[in-house]
């Protein structure tokens, strides 16, 4: 995440309650029900292998996935097999940012209305002191197992699926950024809604979810109250993040968050555990955001989460 230096479960099933299409006007005849498809669970493990992966990509370039280093092509090129084998059509598009290439990776599930696009994303790169497996592999590697699922269960919703992986987030949003202003006027309005996933397995975690749309928060605050959790709304890295550019045009935007160098206060600690008076993740930018660096009941929620509203939402 791209925050300033000063402000910067395990969950066993996902939701049964799911959203009903209802046919029918309300003065005629009794509406039939159709139960939407429901989200399934995003095994934890599968995450955490994701996870290990990119830091042994790390540790084998200089001990970062930083913007224009090998570490981050070589994060691309592994996701970019996972989603090729899956059955997506990826696209790898190129910008350029402080003299280095960059990178973004959009991966396409066939089918659905291309009219209706959604959208799920999290930025890959590190910061250059280190791996960056909390900030932000733990967004990129739930997004990626999320997708795995979408291919896993063959799930063919109404709107058009899209993925994406965004280069030098942490110079300033440049990749999310690069692709929104290169889209036409035209392929910008066809899409319905974009989700955002930077840091979601903090080690001493807060569950926050944006508030900047209203149907987007709604659908995560569902999902978190399904299992008891409490939610707040986030703050620490507001419009600093890749749905920034997405928002600054129009696009319906959300996501969640576990918490940066922010300091967890009492009231937070008693009601989701872990340590006041530290922060949110202590190795926030720092070479110890390790494998070592998650939580794992955060990390499984938050996923599970992510999962719930990419079907909830594209139904």
């Amino acid at each position: 995440m791209k925050l300033s230096l000063s402000g910067r479960a395990s969950a066993t099933a996902v939701v049964s309650a799911v959203t009903l299409l209802v046919c029918g006007s309300i003065a005629g005849a009794a509406p039939a029900p159709v139960a939407a498809a429901a989200a399934p669970d995003i095994p934890v493990a599968n995450v955490k292998a994701h996870l290990a992966q990119l830091q042994s990509i790390a540790t084998a370039n200089g001990g970062n996935r930083a913007h224009g280093r090998t570490g981050y092509k070589a994060s691309l090129d592994y996701i970019k097999a996972k989603l090729d084998a899956a059955g997506f059509t990826t696209t790898v598009q190129q910008f350029t940012s402080s003299g280095r290439t960059g990178y973004n990776l959009i991966a396409d599930w066939p089918g659905g209305d291309t009219g209706q696009v959604f959208m799920a994303g999290s930025h890959l790169d590190s910061v250059t002191a280190g791996p960056g497996i909390n900030d932000n592999g733990s967004g990129s590697a739930a997004v990626l197992e999320t997708a795995l699922a979408v291919a896993r269960t063959g799930y063919q919703p109404t709107k058009h699926l899209r993925f994406a992986w965004w280069g030098a987030e942490e110079l300033g949003m440049v990749g999310s950024r690069y692709y929104v202003n290169n889209l036409t006027t035209a392929n910008r309005s066809k899409i319905s809604g974009y989700l955002n996933f930077d840091m979601i397995g903090s080690p001493n975690p807060g569950y926050f979810v944006y508030d900047d749309d209203a149907a987007i928060e709604k659908t995560f605050k569902t999902y978190f109250t399904g299992i008891g959790v409490s939610t707040e709304i986030e703050t620490e890295g507001d419009g600093r993040s890749d749905h920034a550019p997405f928002k600054n045009v129009g696009i319906p935007v959300g996501g969640l968050f576990s918490g940066a160098d922010y300091i967890k206060t009492s009231a937070q600690a008693a009601k989701w555990g872990g340590t006041a008076g530290k922060a949110f993740d202590a190795c926030y930018h720092s070479s110890c955001d390790t494998s070592s660096n998650i939580d794992d009941t955060a990390l499984n929620r938050n996923a599970d989460a992510l999962a719930y509203a990419v079907w909830s939402l594209s139904a």
